[in-house]
C-alpha cells in the first residue's frame, strides 16, 4: 500500500508513534541530565532540571525534524527553529512549572518526588508540545494537505450514467 493512500487514522498513529518514540529518547535523555546533576551538583533541582529539558529539546528538534516529521516542509528552516524554540520554552515552562510547584509550594523535593512531579509535568507538556509541533512547526506540505483532503472525500459506490438528452421524434 502507497503511504498516500492510507487513512488519515493510520496516518495520525504513524505520527503519534513516531512523535512518541522520539520522545521516549527526549525523556531518557531529560531524566538522565537531571539527576546526573542533582546528584553531583549543588544547582538547585528547577535550574539542575531547567538544564536537562534544554539539552533534550535540542535532541528531540533533531528526531522530529529528521524522523518524525523528514517529509514535512523544509523551505523555512530558520522559521521552523524559531517556532520549535518558542513552543519548546512553553513546553519547559509547563514540566519546569510542575516541579516548582511540588517543590516550592508543597515541600515534595525528595528524589524520588521530583521524579514524580518531573514524570507529571513531561506528560502535560508533551500534549502541548505535540498539538503545537504539528500544527504550526512542522506543518504539511500543501500537496500533502490536498491529498489527505481529496482521500476524505466520500467517493460513490458505482460510477452513475449520464443521462441522456431527449430526443425528439417528429
Amino acid at each position: 500500500m502507497e503511504r498516500g493512500s492510507e487513512g488519515p487514522f493510520k496516518r495520525l498513529a504513524r505520527e503519534v508513534a513516531k512523535f512518541g518514540a522520539v520522545g521516549v529518547v527526549g525523556t531518557v535523555v531529560n531524566f538522565a541530565v537531571s539527576n546526573l546533576l542533582w546528584h553531583l551538583t549543588s544547582l538547585q533541582a528547577v535550574r539542575a532540571n531547567v538544564i536537562a529539558t534544554i539539552v533534550a529539546i535540542g535532541c528531540n528538534y533533531i528526531g522530529f525534524r529528521y524522523f518524525t516529521y523528514r517529509d514535512r516542509d523544509k523551505s523555512a528552516r530558520t522559521k521552523e527553529l524559531t517556532l520549535f524554540l518558542a513552543f519548546s520554552l512553553v513546553g519547559l515552562v509547563i514540566e519546569n512549572g510542575v516541579l516548582f510547584a511540588a517543590i516550592y509550594g508543597f515541600g515534595w523535593d525528595s528524589s524520588l518526588q521530583r521524579n514524580v512531579f518531573k514524570v507529571l509535568g513531561i506528560g502535560i507538556a508533551t500534549l502541548f508540545r505535540f498539538w503545537s509541533y504539528r500544527t504550526w512547526v512542522f506543518k504539511a506540505l500543501p500537496a500533502e494537505e490536498a491529498v489527505v483532503d481529496a482521500e476524505a472525500f466520500p467517493k460513490p459506490s458505482q460510477p452513475q450514467p449520464l443521462p441522456r438528452p431527449k430526443q425528439r421524434v417528429s
